[in-house]
């Protein structure tokens, strides 16, 4: 029978071994970081500020900077305390919290880049009735259903992690607390719980994705077979291409994170995809939304030349 410990907490991965890089991986991070904040709150404050900005599409993307905030916040600081720390660990409750909340924000924002697409597809394949089916009952029923499903899914992830048992090592193979690395210290029959967890990750991720996908596809062909307009076209696909171009960063690094490595070298690969994916993802967004978008740069201009005159 397999000795079964009590586990009060679990040592961290260190990102290097090097004492002298620590410091200076601990300022990249809170670059980072800072820009995360900066970018995401910019973008939360003039989409609450500017009224021509009262629309479903940035409803939707307010939603989505102050998720990638509370996002990176799952792992950054943490992540940032332990390379200033020789005692690398987190406790066993802020393990299971860290793990509910990081799948909790993120099925949050797989389904929330699900509803983005639906509303590009609405804009611009029915604008004529877009403000009467996207209207705000209908943005904020779906935005709340976006949120509550993934709370109870993260409830799931959380539940079945803290019912574990374990016997052996208490270091994590990961810089911070998922279930993956978790299972692998696990003890006894963990089958069932694997393949529980895998069926309904795989099946939340793969639907929304699908929706994600087949609303451009819808887009395009669209745009292609009754709108010969180049200039109609060209605005069309602009619109969108910011919103297309964070579902590929995402979906991305999520599919080479949870990829099952076959070697150490893609175990490394995966760990730096997904420091990349809770790291530089969220600090990206907002500068893709706001470098390719004329409406929020211009209501960026106004929001803080208000700003500005208002201290001057």
């Amino acid at each position: 029978m397999e000795n079964i410990t009590t586990v009060n907490e679990f040592l961290l991965l260190e990102l290097t071994s090097v004492q002298e890089l620590q410091p200076i991986l601990f300022m990249t991070f809170l670059i980072l970081y800072m820009i995360d904040l900066f970018g995401n709150g910019s973008m939360l404050v003039i989409v609450i500020s500017e009224p021509r900005l009262h629309s479903p599409m940035y409803f939707f993307l307010g939603n989505l900077s102050c998720l990638d905030i509370c996002y990176s916040s799952v792992t950054l600081p943490k992540l940032m305390s332990n390379l200033l720390s020789t005692h690398k660990a987190i406790s066993f409750l802020g393990c299971i919290t860290q793990i509910h909340f990081f799948h909790f924000l993120g099925c949050t924002e797989t389904l929330l880049l699900a509803i983005m697409g639906f509303d590009r597809f609405v804009a611009i394949c029915y604008p004529l009735r877009y403000t009467v089916i996207m209207n705000p009952q209908v943005c904020v029923l779906f935005a709340a259903v976006g949120w509550f499903t993934s709370f109870f899914y993260a409830l799931m992830h959380s539940v079945v992690t803290a019912r574990l048992n374990f016997c052996h090592s208490r270091k994590l193979n990961y810089f911070f607390c998922d279930v993956k690395p978790l299972l692998e210290l696990a003890c006894g029959d963990i089958r069932l719980k694997q393949w529980l967890i895998f069926i309904v990750t795989c099946s939340l991720a793969m639907v929304s994705c699908f929706f994600t996908l087949l609303s451009y596809f819808y887009i395009i062909g669209f745009l292609l077979l009754k709108n010969r307009n180049c200039r109609v076209l060209h605005k069309a696909l602009s619109t969108s291409a910011s919103h297309f171009m964070v579902v590929s960063l995402f979906y991305g690094t999520v599919a080479l994170t949870y990829i099952t490595p076959t070697s150490a070298t893609s175990v490394i690969q995966e760990q730096f995809v997904a420091l990349t994916h809770t790291t530089v993802t969220p600090a990206l967004n907002p500068l893709i939304y706001t470098l390719r978008n004329k409406e929020v740069m211009l209501a960026l201009r106004r929001v803080f030349g208000r700003k500005l005159k208002q201290f001057a």
